[in-house]
């Protein structure tokens, strides 16, 4: 392919076969791969990127981070055909799913508008490829518009399944599950005082995050009880509802969130309660478990061992994690090893048996139209 070209044909191979949602191995690329030979593309750190995206807006989901990033690197890329940008794309977003320890959330949103640009590549596209690029950023950033808008739609759709008198039950510090809830408040207070409470499950190693959902809550005048993940059980029975967020949706159904999420499913269907998520369609991911330790990434929660704990078991979370040479099988002895920062941010595996029903900006599913929306989602 001339690469010194300012115009391409949209046509023969310029578009891939559709990238698995799976997230990668645990190993770090040795290098970026097909990179165009250029100093700002080169000057470009998608990491460093992405964790700053993240940190500058707090309410940012990593799927949406992760598109940002990719539409910062289009903006500062000088790849002048359709497969050098496809190509660098593919490779970056790969990159990116390699360096942080659980990418699950953050490559359905990589594989997504990966697909998206590919459809917006096709063989009917005109003009020379700066139009193209530039019809690229733009649309991509409206994509990120919507993906943003997402959690108000949510919110609308959930708010009428939080009635009069009821409990609701949650955990997590999802700010999805956080708005839908404010969004009840608002829509009851306006009647008169908010009807309905908020047992909220805390967890230390998230507490930050839990707590800002509280306040926030408390603040519009939801009365909200704080109890912890033991006494969820105890506390099931003063529950009319349980309302969870998700870090992805998987193609059967079901969900991957913050650890203890599938306990709670497990209390709530035995004591007979419904168990809704709230979750944006960009978190919808190609990726199939089949249980708790099928999820592709390397989760030491449990650790079996002769020796006396230290004093903070969080805070030795990383360095309890096996080396290279001790579990191999996992890692390849050659690459960087990426660790969980502490057991707060471990996820577990909820299977769709245990999901009453999805909220998302389209509507509410039921699990078993996850596989046909995902569909629709990257081959329409």
């Amino acid at each position: 392919m001339d690469s010194t070209s300012v115009s391409q044909p949209y046509e023969g191979s310029t578009t891939p076969p559709p990238l698995s949602g799976h997230p990668p191995a645990l190993n770090r690329m040795a290098s970026l791969g097909n990179i165009p030979a250029n100093a700002k593309s080169k000057s470009f750190n998608i990491v460093e990127t992405y964790h700053r995206l993240l940190r500058e807006d707090p309410d940012l989901t990593m799927p949406v981070a992760a598109i940002e990033a990719l539409i910062e690197l289009l903006g500062q890329s000088r790849a002048v055909t359709v497969y050098e940008t496809l190509d660098l794309v593919k490779t970056q977003s790969d990159y990116l799913k390699s360096r942080i320890p659980n990418s699950i959330s953050l490559s359905a949103g990589t594989d997504l508008f990966q697909r998206y640009m590919i459809n917006s590549l096709k063989p009917t596209s005109t003009g020379n490829f700066e139009t193209v690029r530039q019809h690229l950023l733009s649309n991509g950033r409206l994509f990120v518009n919507r993906a943003k808008a997402a959690r108000e739609r949510i919110a609308a759709y959930g708010q009428h399944f939080v009635r009069d008198g009821s409990v609701v039950l949650t955990h997590g510090g999802s700010r999805v599950v956080g708005t839908l809830l404010g969004k009840a408040a608002e829509a009851s207070k306006s009647s008169g005082n908010v009807r309905f409470k908020v047992i909220y499950v805390m967890n230390d190693a998230r507490g930050s995050e839990s707590r800002a959902v509280v306040s926030s809550l408390r603040a519009k005048g939801v009365p909200v009880a704080t109890i912890s993940e033991g006494a969820v059980g105890y506390a099931m029975g003063k529950v009319n509802l349980v309302i969870m967020g998700a870090e992805g949706v998987v193609e059967n159904g079901g969900i991957i969130s913050r650890l203890g999420t599938y306990q709670i499913a497990l209390l709530a269907k035995a004591a007979g309660k419904p168990f809704y998520v709230a979750a944006e369609s960009h978190k919808f991911v190609r990726l199939y478990p089949l249980g708790q330790y099928d999820l592709g990434i390397d989760q030491e929660v449990i650790e079996f061992t002769t020796y006396d704990e230290k004093a903070s078991p969080e805070m030795d979370f990383v360095e309890k994690t096996p080396m290279a040479n001790e579990k191999e099988e996992y890692f390849n002895p050659a690459m960087d090893m990426l660790k969980l920062r502490s057991i707060g941010d471990a996820v577990d595996f909820t299977p769709p048996a245990l999901v009453s029903a999805l909220i998302t900006e389209s509507g509410v599913l039921t699990p078993s139209a996850v596989s046909e929306e995902l569909i629709s989602m990257w081959y329409s």
